[in-house]
């Protein structure tokens, strides 16, 4: 143990005192022993000393202190059997001997990485990805891990924001749809198994639509927007049983999410009942006062407390300010009462109180450290996470028998970069990550030659190596870019006003253009770039995001024809940052642009076409699908009556595949103007090659409700454009008559 503090720690294990009682019977009578301190102390939330995810102010002997006289509920960036013990065995040297919680942002994978969660979103897979999160939750629970920062289920259309990478993509219900598959994932059969982590919903609320796409920055729009397209994930995860909230940097309409009593009393404890607790985001309590909220820690702490913030996450101002507060009246004890009792009800449904340490377990550990299932279902993962967004001439998927491949790009010897931002460090990273070009050559046949340049760094305007490059290309009958923007220039406070090919990656591209050589370019990021050069003269991109500890083996799969790639866009890809923020289901003016020609007096640009490079939902295959048949059960319908609807989809292609059949609906007119489109339902499908396949929707008034503008819930008669397809642009439409 490195900490010599610890070297004086000891404990015997907490004792269950509480017999047969229920968790809130037991919350009840430990709350009636604690004094003031010891409750506020519940509330509050350190890092550990070595990994920091934000800015770090950390005292760390007096945090040491504080955790034995009572003073701290819960610690980030604590993991590992060892460590986690001995902090808990600090813990119970305080007086009421109540265990610590360990968080830890698990947010694609632990000690097996998965892709990027927008990457993850591309599958559109709700199976692998809640498999892919119990999979985190078992090795993050074996290092004695008991939480963790995720699901991110913040709505984002703006890819300038960093955090994209984070989330589900654009849409409410796709997005609503994954972070369930997450939570359920993530929190398996149940708080208080050994396999199980609390998950938390984040960032509450609307952090996603950040002002200009620059993280932390102000949020403004209409309650009605809030509530229709940025809080259904977070009330879908309240209602799913999630065990924690977070709030979010951003102001709403000028109120911080920190302080902001409409969405955390009103909302989430009021009318959604929620019943687990809100930890703030790192710093944000005081982040208050910067922000013109508050004067200073006491009026942060109190407003923060009032808003529903039930834990301080290195804010360092409940401790130093609460207690003051409630003695002299600006705060109500049972607030206090409120928020320890519901961190406390965790960690008796953890079991924490009967076993302080039964999740810090060196044999799981050890049992999880490298286990080879768990790879190997990354592998599939990362190839089902792979979008192909171009194949002129077929040109995929290559022959493994081809006699020279050169592999020319920053990334293609790079190991941990395959990690993706957000991701756990470990000292073997750079050995137990395959590099694309070790998945390559790992597949390429014994007679054939694999080829590799770097070409050029991924952020600087050296060209030195562009030479080098070109005579590469030339000796090959195929050549493989691999280009994109660095894993750590997505992500939190990873912003950019550009977001195109970092460096002279796009000037390395078009001189190995020039040797006339096929290529095929894979795109590594963990957000949508704009590459319109590639994009118009590269005949074959696979869009490969950041694909974890497998991510060289996955791009292997796709490239030559193990695996079909299925992924579709979880966002749309704009053609340049003059168009963002763009989205797929945004409304209609009275002025709609009809097409890309007419520009005149419509709501279009003059110098550019308003639909998106590559629209959402988008994504090819090495097979051919043809939609036919659209049946309706009717065209007219009363009150609650169910639309059945299907379609057939056929393979006519030479492959085998996967294809995600997406429903979208358009109600046409409305009380507020609603989208010309929205994602209502999606299935995929596997089908074999000559095989036709038949896929089935149903469609209550249950998806028809939204938000008018006093908030009232509910749907209208009217007109219904019912649309199926393969993207959101390329669709089928029948028009239907619903009667209320």
């Amino acid at each position: 143990m490195k900490k010599v503090y610890f070297l004086l720690a000891f404990s015997t294990l907490g004792m269950n005192v509480y017999g047969q009682k229920t968790v809130d019977q037991k919350v009840a009578e430990l709350l009636s022993k604690m004094t003031l301190e010891e409750k506020v102390g519940q509330m509050v939330q350190y890092s550990g000393f070595e990994y920091v995810t934000g800015p770090q102010h950390s005292n760390s002997a007096a945090v040491l202190e504080e955790i034995k006289k009572g003073k701290v509920g819960s610690m980030l960036n604590v993991a590992g059997s060892e460590e986690t013990r001995a902090f808990q065995k600090l813990a119970m040297q305080s007086r009421l001997k109540i265990p610590l919680l360990f968080g830890q942002d698990v947010i694609h994978g632990y000690r097996t990485t998965f892709p990027v969660n927008l990457g993850q979103a591309a599958s559109w897979d709700l199976g692998l990805i809640e498999k892919s999160e119990r999979i985190a939750a078992t090795e993050a629970s074996a290092y004695g891990i008991h939480w963790t920062f995720a699901p991110m289920v913040d709505v984002a259309r703006d890819p300038r924001w960093g955090r994209v990478m984070e989330g589900s993509g654009e849409d409410t219900y796709l997005g609503t749809k994954i972070g369930l598959a997450r939570i359920k994932g993530f929190q398996g059969a149940g708080l208080g198994s050994l396999d199980a982590v609390m998950a938390c919903a984040k960032h509450f609320a609307a952090y996603g639509a950040a002002v200009g796409g620059r993280d932390y920055n102000s949020v403004d729009m209409s309650l009605r927007q809030l509530n229709e397209t940025y809080l259904p994930p977070f009330k879908a995860a309240a209602e799913a049983g999630v065990a924690t909230f977070m709030n979010s940097f951003n102001d709403i309409n000028g109120i911080p999410a920190t302080a902001n009593q409409y969405i955390q009393r009103n909302l989430l404890k009021g009318k959604w009942n929620y019943k687990g607790f809100v930890v703030s985001d790192w710093g944000s309590i005081g982040e208050m006062i910067p922000h013109g909220y508050a004067k200073d820690a006491a009026e942060a702490a109190e407003k923060a407390i009032l808003g529903g913030s039930d834990m301080d996450m290195e804010s360092r101002v409940y401790m130093a300010e609460l207690p003051k507060l409630v003695k002299e009246g600006k705060v109500d004890a049972k607030l206090v009462d409120d928020a320890a009792g519901r961190i406390l009800t965790k960690k008796f449904e953890m079991g924490l109180f009967d076993d302080p340490y039964r999740f810090s377990n060196e044999k799981r550990q050890k049992d999880q450290t490298n286990n080879q299932n768990n790879r190997k279902f990354g592998r599939e993962f990362g190839s089902k996470s792979i979008v192909l967004l171009k194949n002129q001439g077929n040109i995929l998927p290559l022959s493994k028998t081809v006699k020279t491949v050169a592999l020319i790009g920053p990334f293609g010897k790079e190991t941990v970069a395959n990690h993706g931002f957000w991701s756990v460090a470990f000292k073997d990273d750079s050995q137990r990550i395959v590099s694309q070009f070790d998945g390559i050559k790992n597949q390429l046949d014994k007679n054939s030659t694999l080829l590799y340049a770097k070409g050029c760094n991924v952020d600087d305007q050296d060209k030195t190596m562009f030479a080098e490059a070109v005579e590469t290309a030339k000796k090959a009958d195929v050549v493989i870019m691999t280009l994109g923007e660095g894993h750590a220039m997505s992500g939190e406070a990873k912003s950019r006003s550009n977001i195109g090919f970092s460096g002279v990656q796009e000037d390395l591209l078009k001189e190995i253009a020039k040797t006339g050589k096929p290529i095929v370019l894979m795109i590594n990021a963990g957000r949508p770039l704009i590459f319109n050069w590639a994009t118009d003269h590269i005949p074959a991109i696979m869009y490969t995001w950041w694909l974890g500890t497998e991510a060289g083996n996955s791009i292997a799969d796709v490239l030559f024809g193990t695996v079909n790639p299925g992924g579709k866009l979880p966002m749309s890809f704009p053609r340049t940052e003059g168009q963002i923020p763009i989205y797929y289901n945004h409304y209609n003016t009275g002025r709609p642009a009809k097409n890309n020609t007419d520009r005149n007096y419509v709501s279009a640009y003059i110098d550019l076409n308003n639909d998106p490079k590559f629209p959402f939902g988008y994504g090819l295959s090495y097979t051919d699908f043809k939609y036919s048949d659209m049946v309706l059960n009717s065209t007219n319908l009363t009150g609650n009556q169910t639309l059945n609807i299907s379609i057939t989809v056929s393979n006519t292609g030479k492959y085998d595949g996967e294809e995600v059949v997406q429903l979208y609906v358009r109600d046409l007119f409305g009380k507020v103007v609603r989208p010309v489109k929205e994602l209502k339902g999606f299935q995929k499908v596997f089908i074999k090659k000559g095989e036709n396949k038949k896929v089935d929707f149903k469609l209550t008034p249950e998806d028809l409700k939204f938000f008018d503008d006093d908030l009232n819930f509910d749907w209208e008669g009217g007109e219904f454009d019912i649309m199926i397809g393969t993207d959101s642009q390329n669709v089928q439409t029948k028009r239907i008559n619903w009667t209320k």
